[in-house]
């Protein structure tokens, strides 16, 4: 693990794994620790992935609360990006790390030379996804085992009268398959999340949806966005409309994947992104 200082002067770490090309990775949670990206399903062979820890994901008392919010951790990417000596940066974000990818897209695009969002976060381009559009990929589950229950549990979210064991009731669909592997991988992940960072994440002034939108809509560098088929956190209309507000972004779908694709099936994932189908890392 090495370690850089952050835009508020505090120590942050990453990791490397791989050859090739830089790939700047910011994991999900918000703010969980890289870790759960490991090689990404095998991405490695194909870029050297620097695996970013953002505030909050190891614990630091030193950090400020407005450490954590979303705009200030984008500028933590530009300090990341002048400690590696880079020109640009290809980023890469899952889920939430999305919205770090976006902002920082937004307040350096002359830094950015590509853009890989997988099954992203919306929220900071103000994209809204309906509980009918989150229902309707849900629906497509049925003849899962475990669909009943889950389905019964994401009701009751819906409706806001969940009770504590309906978030885990739902985990299932956010795997495209719900076995062993998945269930350990998710054990793991949700045992690093540091919930009082993840509060701070969105806390006032950490999006502004139209100028990012705006801003976005000018940025010339490639933008791949990767969705799951069946993943009820970002529906494949959510991704579509995301998609369409870059002037060169293009939209893969892993048909049968999740919210972590990498995890339900690596090769698929690697196919999609690897330099002979298209990818822009090397």
């Amino acid at each position: 693990m090495e370690s850089f200082l952050s835009s508020s002067e505090s120590q942050l770490t990453y990791t490397r794994t791989g050859t090739g090309r830089p790939l700047i990775c910011v994991p999900g949670g918000p703010l969980l620790t890289a870790e759960y990206l490991g090689d990404l399903g095998g991405l490695d062979r194909h870029a050297e992935l620097v695996l970013f820890n953002p505030p909050g994901s190891i614990p630091d008392a030193s950090l400020g609360v407005d450490a954590y919010r979303c705009d200030n951790v984008a500028e933590d990417l530009e300090a990341l990006r002048q400690h590696l000596g880079l020109e640009r940066l290809d980023l890469f974000g899952h889920s939430a790390g999305a919205n770090i990818v976006l902002r920082y897209a937004e307040y350096h695009p002359e830094r950015v030379s590509r853009l890989v969002l997988v099954t992203p976060s919306t929220r900071a381009v103000g994209i809204e996804i309906t509980d009918e559009a989150r229902s309707e990929v849900a629906r497509s589950r049925a003849t899962e085992p475990w669909f009943d229950d889950a389905f019964a549990a994401l009701g009751r979210i819906q409706a806001q009268n969940a009770v504590d064991s309906d978030w885990d009731a739902i985990t299932p669909f956010s795997y495209g398959r719900w076995d062993a592997d998945a269930q350990i991988f998710d054990a793991r992940m949700e045992a690093s999340r540091n919930l009082d960072a993840a509060a701070r994440f969105g806390a006032a002034g950490a999006f502004d949806p139209p100028v990012t939108r705006s801003a976005l809509g000018k940025l010339r560098a490639p933008v791949t966005v990767l969705a799951g088929g069946i993943d009820i956190r970002a529906p494949i209309q959510a991704m579509e409309e995301l998609t369409d507000i870059f002037p060169t972004g293009e939209l893969l779908i892993q048909p049968d994947a999740g919210h972590f694709p990498w995890i339900d099936d690596p090769a698929a994932f690697v196919a999609l992104l690897a330099p002979h189908r298209g990818s822009r890392f090397l």
